[in-house]
């Protein structure tokens, strides 16, 4: 398939079917950790919706009426949890986004699934300021949607170091407060060893005084999924990176929900 993938998500504990926009391994950002292969900066090609709706129903079909659940799924994880726009680069640069976000409501519609399979946007948030991207980001809230938006590091070296961009980290955090405005929003944080360090103790307290502050100015957010490194990067960075122990995964957590927020940890 061009599009749709399906993934055993651990996050999501259950089949996550995923809607790749980007096919052609091109995204506006780096990071050092993805494990997408030959990735390149760009933008995605013009999508084919029809191609999409196709295996979308397909995927759906084999899901929901045939076996691929006992046939490909281990015990415990047998469930369809999500329809995650994610993929091999970043999908709100897709023009066709809020398209595609009303189509999979259509077919979740139609396979009875509207209300009961949440469609999720795994993003770096960078193009949240605008209103194309809002206005798909808007029209997930009305189908039991959630967003996980990027936030590794909270300064402009951290960002440039972990996430290969000159962003901003004050306008990246006015872009999740309109995201978190819009639709119910999870930060997602990725953390990990670089030349066999963790991070340094002033980047975790730029993170953590960003979260505080949200929280200060009544942003709404779900709360934060912290993850370590799933699978090796592909990056030429890749040798330069490691897991860290759970327990400092952990110990992280325990600082952050003080402040009032949820902490999903997958070491």
């Amino acid at each position: 398939m061009t599009y749709v993938y399906p993934v055993v998500s651990r996050r999501s504990q259950g089949v996550s079917v995923g809607v790749n926009l980007n096919p052609n391994n091109a995204c506006n950002w780096r990071c050092i950790y993805c494990q997408v292969p030959n990735l390149k900066r760009g933008a995605p090609p013009p999508i084919a919706l029809d191609v999409l709706e196709r295996e979308l129903r397909q995927m759906l079909t084999e899901i929901v009426h045939g076996d691929f659940l006992a046939q490909h799924v281990p015990q415990g994880m047998r469930r369809l949890n999500d329809v995650a726009l994610s993929g091999n680069g970043e999908p709100t640069t897709a023009p066709e986004f809020p398209r595609v976000v009303s189509l999979i409501g259509d077919i979740l519609a139609d396979f009875g699934l509207a209300g009961r399979v949440k469609v999720v946007l795994i993003t770096n948030g960078s193009q949240l300021d605008r209103p194309r991207v809002q206005a798909g980001v808007r029209a997930m809230a009305g189908l039991d949607g959630e967003v996980w938006f990027k936030l590794d590091r909270a300064t402009r070296a951290g960002m440039r170091q972990v996430n290969d961009t000159r962003t901003d980290p004050e306008h990246h955090y006015r872009r999740l407060k309109i995201c978190a405005g819009l639709c119910p929003t999870w930060v997602q944080t990725c953390v990990f060893g670089l030349d066999g360090a963790a991070p340094e103790a002033h980047e975790v307290q730029a993170y953590l005084d960003l979260l505080a502050r949200a929280m200060a100015e009544g942003v709404p957010l779900k709360g934060v999924l912290l993850y370590g490194l799933a699978r090796p990067s592909l990056q030429p960075e890749a040798p330069r990176l490691t897991r860290l122990a759970e327990s400092w995964l952990e110990a992280l957590a325990a600082r952050i929900e003080p402040l009032g927020l949820s902490v999903r940890v997958h070491p």
